[in-house]
């Protein structure tokens, strides 16, 4: 199975999740939500004040390959396993997706429970991490619009989990505008 990446009309870097972006490109609550290093789980349950819970749709080796993952896959140790879930309000509303790239043979270390999403595994072992947010993403998906119902262009972000000064994961997140209720408009006017 395929994993959905967007395709990019713009790409940021680290220096744009490090300045910020202007806010008629991306409102402040947004940048909170994308640019922050807290976990998108929890601020996801805070907005919609529903448990965020997670539908696992891929669980799949992919060894050593690329993947079509952002670059910082070779920080990861291979070979790797990626997977893909659906982050949702316990009514069933997908508020995100996401797909991790973990190496392969300590997976099991850190989801035991792999229902659960990443942040609630990692906080039951009271694992500490740093949230690297590397990059930005603001680009189109049709599978996505489809999972979301709703338009795109959407907004994603990548990065890394740090955990005793070594990368332990690569996450690609994308957010769904039906966000906007609770976030507000993506773009500040003037």
């Amino acid at each position: 199975m395929a994993w959905h990446a967007l395709r990019d009309l713009w790409q940021g870097d680290e220096k744009s999740v490090q300045q910020g972006l202007p806010h008629d490109q991306l409102s402040p609550a947004w940048q909170i939500l994308l640019l922050g290093d807290g976990s998108p789980t929890r601020h996801l349950q805070l907005l919609t004040r529903e448990q965020t819970e997670v539908d696992v749709i891929d669980m799949s080796r992919v060894g050593d390959r690329d993947d079509r993952a952002p670059d910082l896959i070779r920080a990861v140790p291979g070979p790797h396993l990626r997977r893909q879930v659906w982050l949702r309000t316990a009514s069933g509303q997908r508020l995100a997706y996401a797909t991790s790239w973990w190496e392969a043979s300590h997976v099991d270390e850190y989801l035991k429970n792999r229902s659960l999403p990443v942040w609630a595994s990692l906080a039951q072992l009271r694992t500490e991490l740093y949230r690297d947010v590397q990059g930005l993403h603001y680009g189109y998906s049709a599978p996505l619009e489809q999972a979301f119902d709703q338009r795109g262009p959407f907004w994603g972000r990548h990065y890394l989990f740090w955990h005793r000064g070594k990368p332990l994961t690569l996450i690609y997140e994308v957010f769904s505008p039906y966000l906007v209720r609770y976030l507000g408009p993506m773009r500040s006017e003037g």
